[in-house]
């Protein structure tokens, strides 16, 4: 992995000048490697090596592992005994199949429960999501561009599972970690407007608690999206 600063985690860890608070150097630092994922400058596959980070991060290796344990949670790097981290591999044809049949099975039934259990901070906080992405671009080059996006997307799909009052299907929901995935595939121009007309018409059953359109909206957005991603591969969801 070359040595770049278009990632850099905000400055230097020295012993001069105050530094940031510890809380906001590690979450630079984790934000900064996840980029490197996300736009491939650390390759699907590749050994991500903690002492280059640093050097390139200019901070010192422990707030780079600290971010990589992160990045293992979110599923973007997975860590082998005796062999360090390394950055997942993309979705394959075959993947995105599967990943999304799980999400047909698991998340219109959620939005079905969520019609009829959201409490009224739930369904404020959906509400605030979608607007929230109607003023981010849903897609781009690199990832800076769209990641306000695809946080309030993912956000969006787990406040719905969380609002459906089962705790086994929320964690289900949430474990795919499906947005990260797809967002590391390459764009689909206009996918954003396309991806918010069908989160409203999620959101419209939710609000009248209606769970039978809920789901069937559901079903028909995430049906439409690996629709669009069977056609060209991108970020859609």
């Amino acid at each position: 992995m070359s040595d770049t600063t278009s990632g850099r985690a905000g400055g230097t860890e020295n012993t001069g000048a105050p530094g940031p608070p510890r809380q906001v150097l590690a979450d630079g630092v984790y934000e900064a490697v996840k980029a490197m994922v996300m736009d491939h400058e650390i390759e699907p596959g590749a050994r991500v090596g903690i002492e280059s980070l640093s050097r390139t991060l200019e901070v010192s290796p422990t707030p780079v592992r600290e971010a990589l344990a992160r990045l293992e949670s979110d599923g973007l790097v997975t860590k082998r005994s005796l062999a360090g981290y390394r950055a997942t591999e993309l979705l394959t044809p075959q993947g995105l199949e599967e990943l999304f049949e799980m999400r047909l099975l698991l998340e219109p039934r959620a939005t079905a429960l969520a019609a009829v259990n959201a409490d009224e901070q739930q369904l404020d906080a959906m509400e605030n999501l979608v607007e929230e992405m109607r003023g981010r671009p849903g897609s781009g080059e690199r990832y800076v561009a769209y990641r306000e996006f695809a946080a309030a997307d993912q956000r969006f799909h787990d406040t719905i599972a969380r609002a459906a009052g089962r705790s086994l299907l929320a964690d289900a929901v949430e474990r795919l970690h499906s947005h990260l995935h797809i967002f590391r595939l390459s764009g689909i121009p206009g996918a954003g407007p396309l991806t918010l007309a069908e989160h409203d018409r999620v959101l419209r059953a939710i609000l009248r608690r209606n769970p039978d359109r809920a789901a069937e909206a559901m079903t028909e957005h995430l049906r439409r999206s690996l629709e669009r991603r069977r056609t060209r591969r991108g970020p859609d969801a």
